[in-house]
């Protein structure tokens, strides 16, 4: 068996608790972070689920993505195809609890679900998603990976604000743990580069 073969399964179970988080902070209906506005608010317009509608946004990344010369990997292409399928299928599962408590209960775990589908998925060195590629290609023409990666959320959260998507209280924590979360996350799962194996 081959070294990415031998990755394969963290992959996909990674992207698949990718999507599940993002699924469970869409349910908890008290705000979520800047792709999931946007991809909730283009869904509001058009016939398109929010997992669809995210599989719509990371094709375009991705062709903006090769636009700019970024390598891909398996890992760029299962992204696209297998997190907006978990989120459509966590938000048809878990319905959006009566109570409060269950609500903010599904807001704070969301992020904390997908930190842990990011670490294991990042782990395996086998493609950035096409969000990230996208940030890597802006770095590569001038702009620092912060300047870059604060834009590309700056600009689909607004989007998604203007386009009608959900955002609150769980937006702010979100943005919050979101990135501690994911390093955190990934030591346990990070497997090094793949020359290694």
């Amino acid at each position: 068996m081959t070294p990415t073969l031998r990755r394969l399964p963290q992959l996909v179970i990674g992207l698949l608790t990718f999507g599940v988080g993002l699924g469970l902070v869409v349910q908890g209906a008290n705000g979520q972070g800047p792709w999931t506005v946007f991809h909730e608010g283009f869904a509001d317009h058009t016939p398109l689920s929010i997992g669809t509608a995210t599989i719509a946004t990371g094709i375009l990344l991705l062709i903006a993505t090769l636009g700019l010369k970024v390598p891909i990997g398996i890992g760029t292409i299962l992204n696209v195809a297998l997190i907006g399928p978990a989120t459509d299928a966590t938000i048809w599962l878990v319905d959006t609890p009566d109570s409060t408590a269950g609500r903010a209960a599904l807001t704070i775990l969301g992020p904390l679900v997908t930190a842990l589908g990011s670490g294991l998925y990042l782990g395996v060195h086998l493609g950035p998603g096409p969000r990230d590629g996208l940030m890597t290609g802006l770095n590569q023409r001038g702009l620092s990976v912060r300047t870059a990666r604060f834009l590309i959320e700056a600009v689909a959260f607004t989007a998604g604000v203007v386009l009608g998507g959900t955002f609150g209280w769980g937006t702010v924590w979100w943005l919050l743990t979101i990135g501690p979360a994911v390093q955190w996350m990934l030591r346990p799962f990070d497997r090094g580069p793949l020359t290694r194996s």
